[in-house]
């Protein structure tokens, strides 16, 4: 909204010409999103406490876990609520990925809310099953992908990375292709975040991977240095990013161990469902899998632990997302966290050298 009333005045004031740049922007919107985050986490951590939304806990994680139950819950909406601000503030407005960004994180953000109401409600992390929830994710990104196929006629050629004249051509394919991306990448979120601080490490190394992605894309001379696919005004996804990084700085502020607030599925789901639409957008969809390693390994244990023990009766994690694992082998939670997070940023660096090593 600023950006749309002052942008205009810089002819009668050329100092608001400054507002053209997205990376200009972009770094205000991410230090809105910070001082916003940091200002509200105390409102909501009194007001979560006062209402009795504190978080409830499953019988199957570690003993140790039990001493969280009764943290305040639900703080993916102070993330929410200061992306959503800076991003409306700063962008143009009149750019739809904008709007599909915001769509996609709004609705799986909903899902969220519901599922950690009802957990609150009926206690021991029973919220909504698994079929429902997926039912749902499912059915939000199936919509919004056709609607960027069919409404705004999205390129439905595939990025490979690593190879530069490899770009295979889905067509209608690329729909339930792009709901695959944003819905395992939300699952994924909502699988790490298990310990303190430890999914909101990698969302702002995959985020911030993932600003420099768009502002790549977005830009018709660096796209084409590079030779990675221009997305026309897709540049403005960069506030975006840099909103919903500074935003997660701020909760980890609040989060870091001990954490006073929890993220919830409000915002775990949200947030990887923004990554992922974002991962689409910039036409980067595959990259996903390496600058969200830590992500991709917490689903995977997850999966191989499940179906392992269906078909021989053993485990072979002593718990599932691997984060336990390492937790039951002896690792203090904070060594656990911050090793996670340094295998973050090596696969974010290394997803951004794709650009270059094609």
């Amino acid at each position: 909204m600023l950006y749309m009333l002052l942008f205009p005045l810089h002819t009668a004031h050329p100092a608001f010409n400054v507002l053209r740049y997205e990376t200009f922007r972009s770094m205000m919107a991410g230090i809105s999103s910070l001082a916003l985050s940091l200002a509200l986490g105390p409102v909501l951590i009194n007001r979560f406490r006062q209402a009795h939304l504190g978080q409830t806990i499953r019988v199957e994680v570690p003993v140790s876990h039990r001493k969280k139950a009764g943290t305040p819950t639900m703080g993916g909406l102070l993330i929410l609520t200061a992306t959503l601000v800076a991003t409306l503030l700063l962008a143009d407005l009149r750019d739809p990925y904008i709007w599909v960004a915001i769509a996609v994180m709004l609705s799986f953000a909903g899902i969220g809310l519901v599922d950690d109401l009802l957990k609150l409600r009926r206690g021991q992390g029973r919220g909504l099953s698994g079929p429902q929830k997926l039912f749902s994710q499912s059915l939000f990104a199936l919509v919004i992908s056709f609607v960027l196929i069919a409404v705004l006629k999205f390129d439905t050629h595939l990025t490979v990375p690593f190879f530069k004249r490899v770009n295979p051509d889905l067509g209608w394919l690329y729909v339930p292709f792009a709901a695959l991306v944003i819905v395992s990448c939300s699952n994924a979120v909502n699988l790490t975040d298990g310990l303190d601080g430890l999914a909101i490490g990698p969302v702002m190394t995959v985020g911030s991977c993932y600003w420099a992605f768009s502002y790549v894309a977005g830009n018709a001379k660096f796209a084409e240095y590079l030779q990675v696919p221009h997305v026309a005004r897709v540049g403005e996804l960069s506030i975006f990013c840099s909103a919903l990084v500074a935003a997660s700085l701020g909760f980890l502020w609040y989060n870091a161990y001990p954490a006073s607030m929890m993220m919830g599925d409000v915002g775990a789901l949200s947030l990887g469902a923004a990554l992922g639409v974002v991962a689409v957008l910039c036409k980067q969809e595959l990259v996903l899998i390496v600058a969200g390693f830590v992500f991709v390994v917490e689903a995977a244990s997850t999966i191989i632990q499940r179906y392992y023990y269906k078909l021989t009766k053993k485990r072979i994690f002593r718990m599932a997302p691997i984060h336990h694992h390492f937790e039951l082998a002896g690792w203090p939670e904070t060594q656990v966290v911050v090793r996670f997070w340094i295998v973050s940023v090596v696969c974010a660096l290394l997803a951004l050298s794709t650009l270059k090593l094609r």
